[in-house]
């Protein structure tokens, strides 16, 4: 599992350092005075911004890794759909295989069958009954014998021709067996033909298993690393938010002194016009008791209306 750390060293994102924040005690926002509220309020402004333009770009980090994360999914998938496409006609040439195999076996079961009808691979076989009938034609011709030996080595001369013609007459037989065996060969051929397409393709469907894994594998990788990525953007956020909190309640701290300050110039500029008016009203009384005015006395009696 990949860290914090390493993730800011990988994709070289600059860590964010506490000591770079700016703190707003509340003893600060009730009772600073206006030049240091306008002060913090610009401290706190630009702070935040550096923090929203750091979030900014581990967003941007964030959203590379995921699309990367996405892009590995996808290749997965593209080997998980070749790797069964792949299996299936691994099954189809299995089923082929098996149904090619199964008809070769029965073909070679009736050649057995035909061979033990034909009694081809009992007694002596043609050359074997030959060579005994030359044999004993040579002894016959050769060899003084008895009447009663000669008439025994006649019958089994005659016997064995009467062998060796009826060996002939079943090889003649042999051409449906040779076709059968011929048959059950090229069926056997092909099912050897799918078992190695069985072979090569599973061998291929592994290869894309074993890719499909592979890329799932990296894609969680990225995607553990866009998780950490995400949690350094939701840290930046949240402190650049912090900032705008406090900008915004300093500025408000800012509009009620403002409003203060108004207040406080219109009861000024109030008790200021009171106090005119009761000069005036003075001055104007000494007027009225025949008093001659100065021309600062005329003024503040027109300022006031009372001239």
């Amino acid at each position: 599992m990949v860290t914090k750390q390493e993730v800011i060293e990988q994709y070289e994102i600059e860590a964010l350092e506490e000591s770079d924040n700016v703190d707003l005690s509340e003893d600060e926002l009730e009772n600073g005075s206006k030049g240091q509220l306008i002060k913090r309020a610009g401290q706190l402004r630009d702070r935040r911004n550096e923090l929203n333009q750091m979030a900014s770009e581990r967003a941007s980090k964030r959203d590379d890794l995921n699309a990367k994360t996405r892009e590995k999914v996808d290749e997965a998938q593209t080997h998980r759909e070749k790797r069964d496409e792949l299996n299936e006609q691994v099954q189809e040439h299995k089923e082929s295989r098996n149904e090619l195999n199964a008809e070769a076996n029965e073909l070679f079961d009736e050649v057995e069958e035909l061979k033990e009808d034909l009694e081809l691979d009992e007694g002596k076989s043609i050359e074997e009954l030959e060579e005994e009938i030359e044999d004993l034609e040579f002894r016959q011709q050769t060899e003084v014998l008895s009447a009663e030996d000669e008439r025994e080595l006649i019958e089994k001369i005659e016997d064995k021709r009467e062998q060796l013609a009826e060996k002939k007459d079943k090889v003649q037989d042999t051409g449906e067996l040779e076709d059968l065996i011929e048959e059950a060969e090229e069926v056997r051929s092909e099912a050897s033909k799918h078992h190695q397409k069985v072979t090569e393709l599973a061998d291929k469907a592994q290869e894309h298993h074993n890719q499909m894994i592979e890329a799932y594998r990296e894609a969680d990788d990225i995607r553990d690393e866009a998780d950490e990525v995400h949690e350094l953007f939701v840290e930046a956020q949240e402190a650049a938010d912090k900032h705008h909190e406090d900008f915004v309640r300093v500025q408000k701290r800012l509009r009620e002194l403002d409003k203060q300050e108004e207040e406080e110039r219109k009861d000024e500029r109030a008790e200021k016009r009171e106090e005119e008016k009761e000069e005036a009203e003075e001055i104007y009384q000494k007027f009225k008791e025949g008093e001659t005015l100065d021309t600062e006395d005329l003024m503040k009696l027109q300022k006031t209306g009372l001239l």
